[in-house]
């Protein structure tokens, strides 16, 4: 087996594709903008914020998510919005992150009157870009010795949410009250791909695509189909939280029904046990649907954005050994590693590879194959001529990194 050292991890250029902005803020920074803003904390301290909230492991999904309610509170004003994102794309820098994609639901910021939607993703984008320009201004990238620093915005639909999800949701169920909740939770989502997409027309701001998150079970991708049929026309791409509290039923739905290009997790792809009418159709039927599906994604490189840590902490019986990331890799299919929630779940990118290499026993190729899936199947806002070229760079810096470290195959 071949032998990685810690540093050619961190060196070698890496994306993360998957990361949401409210679970990947600096704890100081939650604790500063707490105590600026008036707002409450179980404690006042790092460690002590890690003991009751941000715990290293958590023992139920609500226990998890309890984490976002203090960091969504504190990002409902523009100066606090900017900070955390230039924070991330420092963090993201700092570990060899050469391109990220964040996530975020403006919904969740936005205020009525105070703080609109386009406003929260300007403010955002704004501490995103102060980073990269920094970054690219270094020696070592304008002489063309490294690639340069990008980033794009993905914003967020919410499968689920009520009236007390946050002001902006509030002013819009109020609006919308005589109506269902499942259509309210469809024509939010309309709403917001309209408004990103007057927003993305109107600036050079690098919104690339559209995501559903939230609660998979029982809040089906298809209640956002006119949503994404809207974003599909816009020419957004599209990626969804999708097999992750759900089966290949979910994974299917988002693909056929939301034209998803990837999908957030797809842990249960292989799980013949999660489906809808198990006991209605026979196993034979259930795993000759999965191996279709999975024929499909692979002809057409639906890239799967596989989250290690996250799933250890949110899927009940989950475990390294077993994750399906190694079929998946057996199966040729495109993957790529990401953090998910760096503050939430105490994780990083290079943490992720390093975990995968250790439990997988990963070759040098299927290393490779992992960091290059995530740089071809971003939905980075260059043209495409330019981005082919960049990533060009990018390989090429990578095969340098493997002579300079002697890795190859055994």
């Amino acid at each position: 087996m071949a032998s990685f050292c810690d540093e050619f991890l961190r060196r070698i250029p890496k994306t993360d594709l998957h990361c949401h902005l409210d679970g990947s803020i600096r704890l100081e920074t939650l604790i500063d903008l707490s105590v600026d803003q008036g707002l409450s904390l179980p404690a006042y301290d790092v460690e002590g914020l890690k003991k009751l909230v941000f715990k290293d492991n958590y023992s139920s999904l609500e226990e998890y998510l309890e984490c976002f309610k203090y960091t969504t509170a504190v990002l409902r004003n523009e100066a606090a919005l900017e900070r955390v994102a230039y924070e991330l794309a420092i963090d993201q820098f700092s570990i060899g992150v050469r391109y990220f994609e964040v996530r975020f639901a403006p919904q969740l910021n936005a205020t009525p009157g105070v703080l609109a939607i386009d406003e929260v993703i300007v403010k955002v984008n704004d501490g995103l870009q102060r980073a990269v320009m920094e970054f690219n201004s270094r020696p070592e990238i304008l002489s063309g010795a490294e690639p340069e620093y990008g980033c794009g915005i993905i914003v967020c639909a919410m499968r689920f949410f009520t009236a007390d999800s946050s002001p902006w949701y509030k002013n819009f169920w109020d609006v919308h009250q005589h109506e269902t909740p499942k259509r309210i939770y469809g024509l939010a989502s309309v709403a917001l791909v309209a408004a990103v997409g007057k927003l993305r027309n109107e600036s050079n701001i690098p919104i690339v695509a559209i995501d559903i998150a939230g609660a998979e079970f029982g809040f089906p991708a298809g209640d956002h189909k006119e949503a994404f049929e809207l974003a599909h026309k816009k020419f957004f791409f599209k990626t969804i939280h999708a097999g992750e509290g759900y089966g290949p039923e979910s994974i299917f739905q988002a693909i056929t029904d939301c034209h998803a290009e990837r999908i957030g997790h797809g842990y249960h792809i292989f799980d013949a046990e999660h489906f809808s009418n198990s006991q209605s159709r026979t196993l034979e039927s259930r795993e000759s649907y999965i191996g279709k599906l999975i024929q499909y994604m692979s002809n057409m490189r639906i890239c799967i954005e596989v989250c290690l840590s996250s799933n250890l902490q949110t899927i009940p019986q989950a475990s390294l050994d077993q994750h399906p990331i190694k079929r998946m890799l057996d199966r040729k299919m495109a993957v790529t590693l990401c953090s998910d929630n760096m503050t939430v779940s105490h994780t990083n990118v290079e943490k992720e590879l390093k975990m995968a290499v250790e439990a997988f026993k990963l070759t040098p190729q299927q290393v490779k194959d992992i960091i290059m899936t995530g740089f071809k199947r971003s939905f980075m806002a260059r043209d495409y001529v330019e981005k082919r070229a960049y990533n060009r760079r990018v390989d090429s810096f990578y095969v340098r990194l493997e002579q300079e470290y002697a890795i190859r195959e055994q």
